[in-house]
């Protein structure tokens, strides 16, 4: 079956699948093998203190695929940066012209707003789309000028916000709310939540934590066996996901509790497509193509 959204039409990538921005293993072995895979593997790149570095893994991850990819730069917002050490959309800047010269043509920024890249981003030809948690910064970016919004809800990891709602209020109001490409993300890791996701009003649906216990991901053993091991209804765990904070969730989200087994990303994926299209059979769907256009 084809998958036709328009974020397939943007990036060029077979599936409707985007790969997280993750710090540390948010690298091109992870990422080439999620485009690979027939998904938009993202390297992030506040992994990299030195542009030196950053253009070896560029030049790393184009002798790994000739798919796809894209870049993320992670915005530290002001008032942290007063408290740990982090990176400012301007320090990106040169990180922004490399990729753009080496011929990257998706870029994500996440954590706080980016203006002044997504201007970059624009001026270049290429497609800016920002990560946020709430309807209100998906409408302060989609003014900006993003070519996409990918919105987290409560049921996923990292940054969460105090007004922050589910996965499925913000991507069915951010259908009515927004004219922009959505991708969704928190708590999807299985094929009914994908599905769920672009039934909902989903272009894309964004992969983070479901794909961390992964073969070819570069976390520790030790990681990816508390992935596996984690009761997601327990209570200690529930309070850590749900917290109504602004500060960090420092576990991975929901979308674990379908993780049983360490997979080759290939075949993680591969199995989210294809007992998508069996459930669709199932309902009826009799077409060649799922097309979202």
């Amino acid at each position: 079956m084809n998958w036709e959204t328009k974020i397939t039409q943007m990036t060029g990538v077979k599936y409707p699948l985007i790969m997280g921005a993750f710090a540390v293993i948010g690298r091109a072995d992870f990422a080439s093998a999620f485009s690979n895979a027939g998904g938009l593997g993202i390297i992030t790149a506040i992994n990299y203190p030195k542009i030196e570095d950053f253009r070896a893994e560029l030049e790393h991850m184009l002798l790994l695929t000739d798919k796809p990819f894209g870049i993320n730069f992670t915005i530290t917002p002001p008032y942290l940066l007063k408290k740990r050490r982090g990176r400012t959309q301007e320090s990106y800047l040169d990180f922004l012209n490399l990729a753009i010269d080496m011929g990257v043509k998706v870029f994500t920024t996440s954590a706080y707003r980016a203006p002044k890249l997504g201007i970059r981003i624009k001026e270049a030809g290429c497609y800016w789309f920002h990560k946020c948690v709430t309807i209100k910064h998906a409408k302060a970016a989609e003014s900006a000028g993003a070519d996409a919004i990918t919105l987290v809800g409560l049921e996923g990891t990292g940054f969460k916000n105090p007004v922050q709602n589910t996965t499925l209020v913000n991507i069915t109001m951010a259908r009515k709310l927004l004219s922009l490409p959505i991708i969704a993300a928190g708590g999807i890791g299985d094929a009914r939540g994908f599905l769920g996701a672009m039934a909902m009003g989903a272009d894309a649906v964004c992969l983070g934590s479901s794909i961390i216990a992964t073969t070819e991901s570069l976390a520790s053993k030790n990681w990816k066996e508390q992935i596996l091991n984690q009761d997601i209804f327990d209570e200690k765990y529930y309070k850590k996901i749900f917290h109504l904070e602004l500060k960090d969730s420092p576990i991975a989200s929901m979308a674990i509790g379908h993780i049983e087994e360490i997979l080759p990303l290939k075949t993680f994926i591969d199995n989210i497509i294809n007992e998508s299209e069996h459930i669709l059979k199932s309902w009826g769907f009799r077409g060649a193509t799922f097309n979202t256009l």
